[in-house]
């Protein structure tokens, strides 16, 4: 499969999943065994993975976890419906994820931020867009200065500017690659599947941004069960220094 042919794979998938929500009228609570699944979750899934299926490629997804398909040599890594709880409670921060992997490691990668429109495309080597305009990753301030999203909650004070929480990983992650904010802090322990940050990963790495995890694992596994812990901002030194406040709690 080439890369032109992986990047349409991605878009109708993701078109067909804004397709399938556009119709729903009920984005409560699933009421499965899962918890945090909601009535959306699983309609997007559905939506996603007849798209996949028909491709005949790997498909590793938060809501159905791994689905192999014989000599396929790409797998595609999606979060149906990142953020689904705020989407749920109709709160502007909720994405499609989608992030196509070969042999090497990510090669494409979606972001389609759901109340905005707003897409967030990388290509392995090609750089990063927002809605079809090539970005960089501008330097980030000093930490003091910084205006820093978080997941979960700092037990002390880190010593950033100032705090955001949007509770949508792959949007608030392709917003540290564009500089809307300066930097992403994991405050819980292994919070993130690949399907939160792999296709975010594509897109900062890209446009020249960094994301570690904090713990020094590598972040490109085709794994359900591995869990990260997501650190990220506009250059190593930032990230380090982020990762040296969060460390002092842990």
């Amino acid at each position: 499969m080439d890369l032109p042919t992986i990047v349409n794979l991605l878009e109708r998938t993701a078109d067909t999943v804004v397709s399938a929500l556009s119709g729903l009228d009920d984005w409560g609570p699933a009421g499965t065994a899962k918890a945090s699944q909601y009535r959306s979750d699983i309609v997007a899934d559905a939506a996603a993975l007849e798209v996949l299926g028909l491709a005949g490629v790997d498909v590793m997804s938060e809501e159905s976890a791994l689905t192999r398909s014989p000599g396929s040599e790409i797998t595609v890594v999606i979060d149906p419906l990142d953020g689904s709880t705020n989407a749920a409670r109709r709160l502007p921060a909720s994405a499609i994820s989608l992030c196509a992997l070969d042999g090497d490691g990510p090669i494409a990668a979606l972001v389609v931020e759901l109340p905005t429109k707003t897409r967030w495309t990388a290509q392995r080597g090609k750089g990063a867009r927002r809605n079809d305009v090539a970005f960089t990753t501008p330097a980030p301030p000093s930490v003091d200065k910084a205006i820093v999203s978080l997941n979960g909650t700092a037990p002390i004070d880190l010593g950033v500017g100032q705090y955001r929480a949007f509770g949508a990983a792959a949007v608030e992650l392709c917003h540290v690659a564009y500089g809307g904010l300066d930097g992403y802090i994991s405050c819980d322990r292994d919070g993130h599947g690949p399907w939160d940050y792999l296709g975010a990963w594509l897109v900062a790495a890209e446009a020249g941004a960094t994301m570690i995890d904090a713990f020094g694992r590598d972040l490109v596994v085709i794994d359900p069960e591995a869990r990260r812990t997501i650190m990220a901002g506009g250059s190593v030194e930032f990230v380090d220094e982020l990762n040296a406040l969060r460390h002092k709690w842990e």
